[in-house]
């Protein structure tokens, strides 16, 4: 018997939702889908909405307004047995007393299937997590991780058409994190399975999903490829949330942006009057003062004000006219960090500006 779906991947389609208790609006017109066999992920910040909505699709809430369906099926007003998704909790809910292969084929009993499928299926779902050998294991037996997957292979027994995954690498330390979300990543492509991940921290999106869905206040701020998000942000929120950020004061006058010393930068077609140019870290190029500066970028002095190192770059903030501004250098062999309070001279590149709105 196989451990792949038994159907074919099934598209998550979210349509006009919005949920308020009393009177805080925590979903406000949600409107999203989900891709057939797609890793996705909800990300922003701790109240954004991002875990209420994945309740939604569980069937643990509902909604005032809106539907949701998963593939051509509304769901919307079915209960959360009913609706052919698996859920991966946070805390992973294991029962302590019972050992890991009885944990993983507590679902497949609920639904009475015959001793010999439950036996078989939940088998190979510990053999597909790597956990054959800690099958008589108790779950205080384990580490945060075998637990994680434990829970992924409980809920993966029944075969879901959805697997939704609510922060649950949110426990683990740092290196078992980077261990298991490749692990996550690994069998939801053997798979094939459609999956929706939850997480507030941008590293985890950003390695494991195809797209990412970036809430903020219990709205949609943008739906992209994270390369996307990072190179095109829709705004400056999303700027902020996805890496560092250089906000330089200025306006926009005419076809030019205009800085605070008054030289400027030509802005692309249609920029709004209201943006801000936006640089992050490594689009700003520290140089030494007999530099020449290339073509079209804006000279700036500065002085070193604080520095960080940060494994293959240092991170200055350097203190300029237009306010401090922070900058990566590439750690080399041969380089020289600079001190603190050197005077420095940094080259803003038009070509990497970004002009951004609230």
């Amino acid at each position: 018997m196989s451990i792949l779906p038994e159907t074919a991947p099934v598209a998550v389609t979210v349509e006009a939702i919005s949920l308020s208790y009393g009177d805080h609006a925590v979903l406000k017109d949600v409107s999203l889908q989900v891709k057939p066999g797609e890793f996705f992920a909800f990300l922003g910040p701790s109240g954004c909405g991002k875990t209420t909505l994945l309740r939604l699709i569980a069937g643990f809430n509902t909604a005032q307004q809106g539907r949701i369906l998963i593939g051509d099926r509304d769901v919307t007003d079915l209960r959360p047995w009913q609706r052919d998704v698996g859920l991966v909790f946070q805390n992973y809910a294991l029962w302590p007393h019972m050992t890991v292969m009885q944990n993983v084929a507590f679902g497949l009993e609920e639904r009475r299937l015959p001793r010999v499928e439950i036996k078989q299926r939940a088998g190979e779902m510990l053999e597909l997590v790597g956990l054959s050998a800690l099958a008589d294991r108790r779950p205080s037996q384990l580490s945060g991780g075998q637990q994680q997957r434990v829970a992924l292979a409980r809920t993966l027994a029944v075969r879901p058409r959805v697997l939704l995954l609510d922060e649950p690498l949110s426990n683990l330390d740092a290196k078992m994190r980077v261990q298991v979300r490749r692990e996550l990543r690994d069998l939801q492509r053997r798979l094939g399975i459609t999956a929706i991940f939850v997480t507030h921290d941008q590293e985890e999106a950003n390695t494991v999903c195809d797209r990412i869905a970036v809430m903020n206040d219990g709205r949609v701020q943008q739906v992209a490829a994270p390369m996307d998000l990072f190179a095109h942000p829709a705004n400056l929120f999303v700027a902020n949330f996805l890496g560092t950020t250089n906000q330089i004061a200025g306006h926009v006058d005419g076809a030019v942006y205009r800085l605070a010393d008054g030289q400027a930068l030509p802005v692309p077609p249609g920029t709004r009057p209201e943006a801000t140019l936006v640089l992050r870290p490594q689009d700003i190029v520290l140089v030494g003062s007999a530099t020449a500066p290339v073509d079209g970028s804006i000279r700036l002095a500065g002085r070193v004000a604080d520095h960080e190192f940060l494994g293959n770059t240092i991170r200055y903030r350097v203190v300029t006219e237009l306010g401090d501004l922070q900058i990566d250098v590439l750690i080399t062999v041969t380089a020289t960090p600079r001190k603190i309070g050197e005077m420095v001279h940094l080259d803003l590149n038009p070509g990497r500006a970004l002009y951004l709105t609230e």
